[in-house]
C-alpha cells in the first residue's frame, strides 16, 4: 500500500505546532518547572487537572514511568474521559458554576502546592473557577490553554474571563480554535485534532524542566521507574514510602 497523503500533514502539522511550542513557551516552560521544583524542595505537594479530552494529558503525568512521583490527578468526578454515560455529560458538566469550589475544598490542595490546570478552550466555568478558586487558596497555579480562543470565543464563565487570566503561568499551546489541523476535499468537517500530541507535550517538557531545576537545586527528582524493568517495583516503593505523605493516588 502507498503512504497517506493526509497522515503525513499531520504529521507535519504536529510537528510545526511541537516546534512554535518549543520555541515560543520556553520562558514559561521554565517558569513552570521552576514552581513545581519549587513545591517539591518546600515539601508542598503537585496536582493537575483536566476536564475532557484535556484530562489525557493531566493523566499522563501522573503515577508514570520517568515521570514526578508527587504528580497526583485533581478529579472532578464525571469530567475526567470519555467513560461516562452518557459522554456527553461531562461537556456539560463543564459548564456548572461552583463544581469546582466544592472539589477543592474536599481535596487535600492547600496553600503553596502547585495545581496544573488543562482546558484547551479555558472558557468554560469548571477550569476558570478552579484556577480562580485555587489562588484564593494559595496555590500556585499554571495553566495550559490555547490563548486563542480568548479573542475568538466568548467565555462561558459569568464574569467574562478566561483560564488564561488567573493563573500564576500560562503555557500556550498556539492550537487553533476549532482543535483540527486538515481539511480535504469531500470532507465537510475539519479532522485531526493536535491538542493531545502538543499538550502532552508541554506537560512533559515542564517536567524535565522541573526535574533539571531540582537537580540544580541540589535535590533527586522523585522519579518513578517501570515496573517492567528490573528494580522498577522496588526503586518505587522507595520513592513511595519516601514521599508517601505527599502522594494521593495509592492508599
Amino acid at each position: 500500500m502507498g503512504e497517506s497523503k493526509l497522515a503525513g500533514q499531520f504529521f507535519d502539522a504536529a510537528i510545526g505546532l511541537l516546534k512554535e511550542v518549543r520555541d515560543g513557551d520556553s520562558g514559561e516552560i521554565a517558569a513552570a518547572g521552576a514552581a513545581i521544583a519549587e513545591a517539591v524542595a518546600n515539601g508542598n505537594r503537585l496536582f493537575a487537572f483536566g476536564a475532557g479530552h484535556s484530562s489525557l494529558a493531566a493523566q499522563d503525568v501522573v503515577y508514570r514511568a520517568g515521570g514526578l512521583a508527587l504528580m497526583n490527578l485533581l478529579v472532578v468526578p464525571g469530567v475526567v474521559g470519555v467513560d461516562v454515560m452518557p459522554a456527553t455529560l461531562g461537556s456539560a458538566l463543564e459548564r456548572v458554576d461552583g463544581l469546582a469550589g466544592a472539589v477543592l475544598d474536599s481535596s487535600p490542595a492547600k496553600a503553596g502546592d502547585v495545581l496544573i490546570i488543562i482546558s484547551l478552550s479555558g472558557r468554560n466555568a469548571l477550569p476558570v473557577e478552579m484556577a480562580m478558586n485555587a489562588r484564593a487558596l494559595g496555590l500556585t497555579v499554571i495553566g495550559v490553554t490555547s490563548v486563542a480562543y480568548a479573542t475568538e470565543t466568548k467565555s462561558r464563565h459569568v464574569s467574562g474571563t478566561y483560564l488564561k487570566d488567573h493563573c500564576d503561568i500560562v503555557l500556550d499551546s498556539r492550537i487553533a480554535v476549532g482543535d483540527a489541523e486538515l481539511t480535504h476535499e469531500g470532507i465537510e468537517a475539519p479532522f485531526a485534532p493536535a491538542s493531545t500530541v502538543v499538550t502532552s507535550a508541554l506537560m512533559q517538557a515542564t517536567m524535565a524542566a522541573a526535574a533539571e531545576d531540582l537537580v540544580r537545586r541540589g535535590i533527586e527528582p522523585p522519579l518513578l521507574r517501570s515496573g517492567n524493568v528490573d528494580g522498577g517495583h522496588e526503586w518505587n516503593g522507595r520513592v513511595m514510602t519516601e514521599y508517601g505523605d505527599r502522594i494521593f493516588y495509592r492508599h
